[in-house]
């Protein structure tokens, strides 16, 4: 078996309790990973594009997106990720307080990849972490950068 590569992770959270919880979720569950964080749409975007105070940047290989943001929220985030040619492959897991099924078809119209709400203990978001990890290292299949959309501008 190889080497786990670490998952490279934007968290777009404006919560920092919730920050601090996804954090420890995913050292409990020994998930290699790099997490950033910015608190709103706005700086994901900028993030995503290396503008301003993101130029050195990395591509995720995830976003974990909260719905509820200031400044952008993460509906008219994602379908702003959605209409940028350049972004637009990048997977997107929705992870909010929201059980509105107005929210979640809006995610799904949106093309998230995933929609998960916010579990209310520790071992419910160790197990998400597991699982997300699971999913990301041994089913999902990802394209060789240079031959993701945007690789000839570097963004990934």
């Amino acid at each position: 078996m190889s080497a786990r590569k670490a998952i490279d992770i934007l968290l777009v959270e404006d919560n920092p309790g919730d920050v601090r919880l996804t954090l420890e979720a995913f050292r409990d569950a020994q998930v290699p990973n790099q997490l950033n964080w910015v608190t709103n749409g706005v700086d994901a975007l900028a993030y995503l594009r290396r503008e301003g105070a993101h130029v050195g940047a990395t591509c995720p290989d995830l976003i974990l997106l909260d719905l509820k943001l200031p400044r952008k929220d993460g509906r008219e985030f994602l379908q702003e990720l959605r209409a940028d040619r350049a972004l637009q492959h990048l997977p997107v897991v929705v992870l909010t307080s929201s059980f509105a099924e107005e929210d979640m078809v809006r995610a799904s119209e949106s093309r998230a990849n995933a929609y998960l709400t916010k579990p209310f203990d520790m071992d419910s978001f160790v197990d998400i972490a597991r699982s997300i990890d699971r999913f990301w290292q041994t089913i999902s299949h990802h394209p060789p950068a240079s031959s993701q959309p945007g690789a000839e501008s570097g963004i990934r």
